[in-house]
């Protein structure tokens, strides 16, 4: 019993020599169980986190404006068509350009840009469901980029879309784009109204003045190359617009899209129907675009802060038969050469005018050859009312 707790004695000495010639210093170094990371094992589960749920009235919500969407493409892409324009190469039409049109009525009437088929020998339209038939072009008119193309199918074939009214819509509302963007047919975009009132300069006239297209609708609903003469929507899927350009250093879509407004449509279509053109009421007056009455207010001492300031009136115009005079001198304006002195139009028929842009605008929307006008303007600090019939423009 001796001998075996000697040897136990013995054995305890030994590890504790051992111990001891391992070690670089007397204390013994016991890891915490933090200092050595677990080495992870087949067994054991791997943690993903879990989204949190969202309320079934949310993704109802959501559910409920997809439904609206798909819809709105149902019943509105049947009308949308894909124009391909040919010309004549040695007698044989080749393909020149691509664009959009839509139905408006069942006697085959297609409205689509004026730009997209005015080089046009021949044009073919591609429907929703892959037909192809030919088109017979009726009229185009360049000012306000605008073209009623005519086939000849069953009524049963076609989906006109409803027009609805520019005049009421707001920016901020939503819009949808439906077109043939690089050839692609049938492609649907989504945005909103981004401002209203722009314009956009259309034709040089003969007379050297130009003309601009005015109450453009801008969108950054994604218009392309191939989008133009194709419907801007609303939510109830009535057009509002016609797709017809952008503003882009690219060529493509960089969130800066223009649309012919739909009342400019009503107006203009049912003459391009009838006998193939549109006739322009004209004043005769041309005006520096690139300043405002109320920023040459302070300049050239104006007596009013809004209006059109007449540089020149066109003989043989209405303006001149009328007796409206342009201006007797020219002024230096931070560099520019303005031209003053002449008439400044503050209203016409008792609307008030801000700038050359409201005249136009007025003058399209609201007037027609032969109609009279009146005309409040300030010659010499005297306030006139000057009676006007429109011509015809050049």
């Amino acid at each position: 019993m001796r001998t075996h707790k000697y040897l136990m004695l013995v054995v305890a000495f030994l590890m504790l020599a051992v111990l001891a010639c391992t070690c670089d210093t007397q204390e013994l170094f016991v890891p915490t169980p933090t200092a050595v990371a677990p080495r992870p094992t087949t067994s054991q589960p791997v943690l993903i986190a879990t989204p949190t749920s969202l309320p079934e009235e949310f993704i109802a919500e959501i559910e409920a404006e997809d439904t609206w969407l798909i819809n709105l493409y149902q019943r509105a892409n049947p009308a949308v068509v894909y124009i391909e324009v040919l010309v004549k190469q040695g007698g044989t039409p080749m393909p020149l350009a691509t664009g959009s049109g839509f139905v408006i009525d069942t006697a085959g009437h297609i409205v689509t840009n004026a730009h997209v088929v005015e080089e046009a020998d021949a044009v073919q339209v591609t429907f929703s469901d892959g037909s192809v038939v030919d088109a017979q072009i009726k009229g185009q008119d360049q000012y306000s980029d605008l073209a009623v193309i005519k086939v000849d199918v069953p009524p049963d074939r076609l989906a006109p879309l409803e027009l609805g009214d520019s005049d009421v819509i707001q920016v901020g509302q939503r819009v949808v784009a439906i077109g043939n963007p690089f050839g692609l047919d049938g492609t649907m975009t989504v945005g909103v109204i981004s401002a209203l009132g722009r314009t956009l300069p259309t034709m040089v006239l003969q007379s050297g003045g130009s003309f601009s297209n005015p109450e453009i609708v801008q969108t950054d609903a994604a218009i392309n190359p191939g989008n133009s003469g194709g419907p801007l929507l609303d939510t109830r899927g009535r057009v509002i617009g016609v797709n017809t350009a952008i503003r882009s250093q690219t060529g493509v879509n960089s969130g800066i899209g223009f649309a012919v407004p739909v009342n400019t449509v009503k107006r203009i279509v049912p003459s391009l129907i009838e006998k193939g053109v549109y006739d322009y009421p004209y004043l005769g007056i041309t005006s520096d675009n690139r300043f405002t009455v109320a920023e040459l207010m302070s300049s050239l001492e104006l007596p009013v802060d809004h209006g059109v300031l007449i540089a020149e009136v066109t003989p043989g115009t209405a303006a001149a038969r009328a007796g409206l005079q342009g201006g007797d001198r020219e002024v230096k304006v931070i560099g520019m050469t303005v031209r003053a002195g002449g008439d400044i139009i503050v209203a016409v028929d008792e609307y008030k005018l801000r700038d050359f842009d409201d005249l136009i605008a007025y003058l399209v929307r609201e007037t027609e050859v032969g109609q009279r006008v009146i005309l409040t303007v300030i010659r010499d600090g005297e306030r006139l009312e000057i009676p006007v019939t429109l011509g015809e423009r050049p």
